[in-house]
């Protein structure tokens, strides 16, 4: 199954063309063949990628980060550390369900996505234990499932087809917090329009 995973990763690499706007990625994965495919692709895709191999040094880069994007932040504007951190949910030294804690304590919004083979109990243990639900991607996945996480192509698809300029929406560089109530918003008046 790796096997298959990494060769619909390599098509991926070598057939698709950078996204517009560059994200920040941020991953913790333990198995350095997956840590470095993860990287390649979501690299092709024009994104710049921060890899750890735990949760402990991810949760040190993002502080360090952090504190950088501190001083640098205008008063009005949120905090924007990564545009997105990728992690495994079983990891060691630091699990990834750890590292999100703290991860969030530094930054409430930030958005976070794990990776894991274990969909229902890291959904549960999320709401436990960061007490909200989270993004999640099953292992295995391929690349393009990758890129489309990342890159909220699923909420960027259903703008599109409400009739949304998503060329104008990226121009305002919004986090995938901003997209995803926009999305929300715009189905609730859709609702409202055809009772």
């Amino acid at each position: 199954m790796a096997i298959v995973a990494l060769k619909s990763f390599t098509r991926l690499i070598n057939s698709t063309e950078p996204q517009e706007r560059q994200l920040r990625v941020l991953i913790a994965e333990d198995e350095p063949d997956i840590a470095l495919t993860y990287k390649m692709v979501l690299e092709r895709q024009g994104h710049e990628v921060t890899l750890t191999g735990n949760g402990e040094d991810c949760v040190a880069i993002y502080a360090s980060e952090a504190q950088k994007a501190e001083v640098e932040r205008k008063a009005d504007e949120p905090l924007r550390v990564f545009d997105v951190v990728l992690l495994d949910y079983r990891m060691p030294k630091m699990d990834g369900m750890d590292a999100a804690r703290e991860i969030l304590a530094l930054n409430p919004q930030q958005r976070i996505v794990f990776a894991s083979a274990y969909v229902k109990e890291t959904l549960m243990d999320s709401i436990k234990e960061l007490k909200q639900a989270v993004e999640l991607i099953q292992k295995p996945f391929d690349a393009n499932r990758l890129v489309n996480t990342i890159e909220d192509k699923e909420i960027y698809d259903e703008l599109k087809k409400m009739g949304v300029s998503i060329e104008a929406i990226k121009v305002v560089n919004p986090t995938h917090d901003q997209i995803k109530s926009l999305l929300e918003g715009l189905k609730k008046l859709q609702k409202y329009r055809t009772l």
